[in-house]
């Protein structure tokens, strides 16, 4: 990694760190307007992520051999000590030269006076063999391991088990698989593979038109340009098989965007059914109603619409998809930053639900079935929102889905950890309405 390579990537963890931004976001939008070769995109890219994956493993490093506490660092000092002790302890660069280009860094930045510091730190560290110091107490020396809150450890492993705990937070430190779904409304299995090449892509054992792809960039293929498939994870595709959408159906996706739930569900239909997809933000809705133009989804409407705030003209739904805003714990190996938001920022999130689905479900026909779902692993988002909603509403049960599949399904709700099927973390409940 080069000087301008190491400049270019804290310039970026400040940007997202300190104005609380979304990585993938902040990453696309720096990367356009770089004059970075694809190479040093990819390196950019790869400490970038990897940075934000590891930030308190790497702060609990700093914190052993800095003789000033974090807090007192200068934020781009600190940021260059993430970035050379990320590279000393999970890329494959010479030593010597990882300390030394982080050390040059320092002089873009304006920070050169701390040039003799940060090459300190990083030689403390290297002479001590790269051990990462791991706290006694449990659920710290899991925090420093998985670079997880100490109370997100804590909440799982109360909520979850030890077991269930491990898989999400060793699962949220690697590299996510990049799962596809087939358009089964515009070409066989066998064209889609054709056209995806080079990538390569096998086929799921546990859903049909379900592909799971390794090898380069998919938007770059004849396939994406032909709209053959769009990138869903299994999980979310099993969310939308648990809703049990069939022809002529009308489903509402009431939380829709970026889209993929509501292009699975309209192939699902097939072309006699309708789905109506809403998000809050015209942005978003652009964002779905360009992904089922390329894919030919011609039965897919999107619109702005307030999920929390009933509407006399929305039509009565066959079926409805409640996906709506959570912390999103279950997909922190996507969006590593999530896992440093404030716990105090989360506490309003199950009002906010439980009004998305206490509207959504005046939207549905009686004898109509409704799914609510989310990426994260909270009791108090999934668990005790749906059943504080069956409470105060006798005219809807809970109804068993995708048994088939056998655990963690077979009941009217079930949790979803990547040791399960290797998907994202999720909790999908499925809810009917009585005739």
């Amino acid at each position: 990694m080069t000087a301008a390579e190491t400049t270019f990537c804290v310039r970026l963890l400040d940007r997202t760190l300190e104005k609380d931004g979304y990585s993938t976001l902040a990453l696309d939008a720096a990367l356009r307007e770089s004059s970075l070769s694809d190479r040093e995109k990819k390196r950019v890219s790869a400490l970038y992520y990897g940075v934000l994956e590891r930030l308190l493993t790497l702060d609990a490093v700093i914190a052993k051999y800095s003789k000033k506490p974090i807090k007192k660092l200068d934020t781009p000092v600190l940021q260059l000590l993430r970035t050379g002790v990320y590279q000393l302890l999970y890329m494959r660069a010479p030593e010597n030269a990882v300390v030394s280009e982080t050390v040059n860094a320092a002089k873009s930045l304006r920070v050169q006076s701390a040039s003799g510091f940060i090459n300190a730190v990083l030689r403390g560290f290297l002479r001590d063999g790269k051990e990462i110091p791991l706290p006694k107490d449990p659920i710290m020396q899991k925090s420093v391991l998985y670079s997880a809150p100490a109370w997100l450890v804590a909440q799982l492993r109360r909520e979850y088990g030890e077991d269930a705990m491990h898989s999400l937070l060793s699962d949220s430190v690697g590299r996510p698989p990049v799962t596809i779904r087939r358009n089964v409304l515009r070409c066989d299995e066998k064209t889609m593979l054709a056209s995806l090449s080079p990538i390569q892509a096998e086929p799921s054992p546990l859903l049909p038109d379900c592909f799971v792809t390794s090898g380069g960039d998919l938007t770059q293929t004849e396939a994406f340009r032909k709209g053959y498939f769009h990138v869903q994870d299994l999980a979310s595709q099993l969310c939308c098989h648990a809703l049990g959408a069939e022809a002529g159906d009308l489903i509402l996706d009431v939380c829709a965007a970026p889209g993929g739930k509501s292009f699975t569900l309209a192939q699902l239909v097939g072309g006699t059914g309708r789905v109506l997809s809403f998000d809050l933000h015209e942005n978003r809705v652009q964002l779905i109603a360009s992904g089922a133009k390329r894919l030919g989804l011609k039965h897919v409407t999107a619109a702005v619409s307030d999920a929390s705030v009933y509407s006399g003209a929305m039509p009565q739904a066959d079926k409805i998809l409640c996906d709506v805003p959570c912390s999103g714990f279950g997909v922190i190996r996507r969006k590593p930053e999530i896992k440093y938001k404030p716990q105090e920022s989360l506490k309003g999130l199950p009002a906010i639900q439980s009004r998305i689905l206490e509207t959504a479900a005046g939207y549905l026909k009686p004898g109509g079935t409704l799914v609510y779902s989310t990426c994260t692993l909270s009791r108090a988002e999934n668990d005790h929102v749906v059943d504080q909603f069956l409470h105060t509403h006798p005219d809807f049960v809970g109804v068993p889905f995708l048994e088939e599949l056998g655990g963690p399904f077979g009941d009217y709700k079930a949790s979803l950890v990547p040791a399960d099927f290797g998907s994202d973390g999720f909790f999908i409940a499925k809810l009917k309405r009585l005739e």
